[in-house]
């Protein structure tokens, strides 16, 4: 009787694992392109915030050619130009102009003597104290009442705040040469509380310049105005 031999099925899987055709091995390909690099990020450069231009003729300070009346820097006591003509000139160009738009504008406060902001700063220092005095009024040789390029329009008081001659102001100043001195959001820089009826006359080339920077003077200058005491 002939006899049937039966292999194992653990010698035939081994086999067949064995007898099977190693993988291919995928070499690279030297034709093709190199992959590049990363680039590192380019390190950006920092322009230096330029230097203004001070200069000190008679005691007069004048900062890229204006003139400059603030907490850093002061007027001489015998400084009495007057009232600018050719800002009082502006300003009623300024004044037919609103009225063209139902806007009435005068001038509260023009040129002020240093002797005058004198008295007038000791007033409010007695009745407020020194501190709070120098967040609306400027001790003697600091203000620009004493330039004659600045005038206080209207009513004088937070009750200006929001009036349609303020926001007339605010919006239109800039085109006859003025700028709001004092902006709302400029307290911390200009040392001064918002004043919208307080207006400083640059010319309208600067004037226009400062107001489409968004900048108050001191930062459109690059300088300060902080009290040395």
């Amino acid at each position: 009787m002939r006899m049937i031999r039966f292999v194992p099925v653990l010698a035939l899987a081994l086999c067949a694992t064995a007898c099977s055709a190693p993988a291919e091995t995928v070499l690279p390909d030297p034709t093709a392109a190199p992959t590049a690099a990363p680039t590192a990020e380019p390190t950006p450069e920092v322009t230096p915030e330029p230097t203004p231009d001070i200069q000190v003729v008679d005691g007069i300070t004048y900062v890229n050619g204006i003139l400059i009346a603030n907490k850093s820097y002061s007027l001489p006591a015998d400084y009495a130009p007057g009232v600018s003509e050719e800002a009082q000139s502006a300003f009623e160009e300024m004044a037919a102009g609103a009225a063209q738009d139902g806007i009435n504008l005068y001038i509260a406060s023009g040129f002020r003597s240093y002797d005058y902001q004198a008295k007038l700063y000791q007033r409010y220092v007695d009745r407020d104290g020194k501190e709070k005095a120098d967040t609306y009024s400027a001790r003697p040789g600091h203000s620009e009442h004493q330039t004659g390029l600045a005038f206080d329009l209207n009513e004088v008081s937070d009750a200006f705040i929001g009036t349609p001659e303020a926001e007339w102001l605010a919006a239109h100043a800039h085109e006859y040469g003025f700028i709001i001195r004092y902006p709302a959001d400029k307290v911390e820089i200009t040392g001064y509380k918002y004043e919208p009826w307080h207006v400083r006359y640059l010319g309208k080339e600067t004037a226009a310049a400062v107001y489409e920077s968004g900048l108050c003077l001191e930062e459109y200058l690059g300088i300060d105005s902080v009290y040395a005491d």
